[in-house]
């Protein structure tokens, strides 16, 4: 018998608890989990960026974990999450949101800028996950590289830093004239620069992003954010390879030729780091010889690259960072780190799910 489509929809109540409307297989249900302990952890630093009287504030841990959503789900603002959490149920729920309460303004999160959302909290936040994962990663293995993101700004904004007047009557035509960053600066995001990662492809306004990911399951063990520049990469690979050194034994590291620097790799010898960095012989003399290329382990950390291009491929396919709408590199870097755990928190509950089935 056909069933009616009477849209009468008069239900006042309802009897099921928002608990029980999210399926307990859901994806979504491992990973809060995890984000609520990371979080509790966090409760201490949280306390400290509020006073003790006035009225309360949107709860901190509600506003990360919406924008985890944000991340998750590629919602393209936060004008559009506040929509959606108005309405899903799914969100709501994860978010910790009753189906009764008030959705606040997405103005919120702009407010929020300085005092949560920050580096400093998303650092703690990133590290923390990393924490929770630890059993999962590697600890001798590593790859490093880097990735051009473009930054909120465009090449009409870049302009001459002693306030020439620069020749626009061709509507955006620069092609002859000589534009640097030495020269010029964007004047909607002064931290951006002119930049292009390889050779035959166009300059754009960027920051660069620079992950270590480790060599067993391609989790990112450490991140940050710089201004684009030819140097970046090795500067940003030294600062972040210090600190995962370990004067006890010595660890690996895989990257591609751009790393194949002779400064670079002597430091990293110093750091008890060996740098399995792919030759560059073109018209040179690379700085890897055959003390490092005659190992077996030289060849496995080669072929484990592709790891940290299937993360960088998830943060800018998934993720918000094929180009950012935030500006400074303060801001960019928080949504990279931010962005960076997220993505690890994803990998997390399948790779414990995979390790004890």
């Amino acid at each position: 018998m056909r069933g009616k489509d009477a849209q009468l929809q008069s239900g006042m109540f309802s009897y099921i608890a928002l608990e029980d409307r999210i399926p307990v297989n859901h994806p979504l249900r491992a990973v809060r989990q995890l984000v609520d302990v990371v979080l509790a952890e966090m409760s201490p630093e949280f306390d400290k960026l509020y006073a003790e009287g006035g009225r309360r504030s949107i709860a901190p841990e509600r506003l990360l974990r919406a924008l985890l959503l944000q991340v998750f789900y590629s919602i393209r603002s936060e004008r559009v999450l506040i929509e959606q959490l108005d309405y899903n149920l799914l969100f709501r729920w994860f978010v910790g949101l009753e189906i009764d309460d008030r959705v606040w303004n997405h103005a919120v999160f702009s407010k929020n800028r300085d005092r949560l959302l920050n580096q400093e909290i998303a650092r703690s936040f990133f590290t923390r996950i990393k924490q929770q994962a630890a059993e999962l990663m590697s600890d001798d293995h590593f790859t490093v590289d880097g990735t051009l993101i473009e930054a909120w700004a465009s090449h009409k904004s870049f302009r001459r830093k002693d306030g020439g007047n620069d020749d626009s009557s061709s509507g955006g035509d620069f092609h002859g004239q000589t534009r640097t960053n030495q020269t010029h600066e964007s004047t909607t995001d002064s931290d951006a620069r002119l930049y292009k990662k390889s050779k035959g492809k166009e300059a754009r306004l960027s920051y660069l992003g620079h992950i270590v990911t480790e060599n067993r399951h391609g989790l990112i063990a450490e991140a940050m954010t710089t201004h684009a520049d030819g140097t970046a990469e090795a500067d940003a690979a030294l600062l972040m390879l210090k600190d995962m050194a370990k004067p006890s034994h010595r660890i690996t590291v895989g990257a591609d030729k751009a790393y194949d620097i002779g400064s670079l790799v002597s430091v990293l010898r110093e750091l008890n780091v060996t740098p399995h960095v792919i030759q560059n012989n073109t018209n040179r003399r690379s700085a890897i010889d055959g003390r490092t290329t005659r190992h077996v382990g030289y060849e496995i950390s080669l072929g484990k690259r592709w790891l940290v291009e299937k993360a960088f491929g998830w943060l800018k396919q998934t993720g918000p960072l094929r180009k950012v709408k935030l500006r400074g590199l303060p801001k960019v870097d928080w949504l990279f780190l931010f962005s960076c755990a997220a993505f690890n928190l994803l990998r997390i509950p399948k790779l414990r799910g995979a390790q004890y089935a």
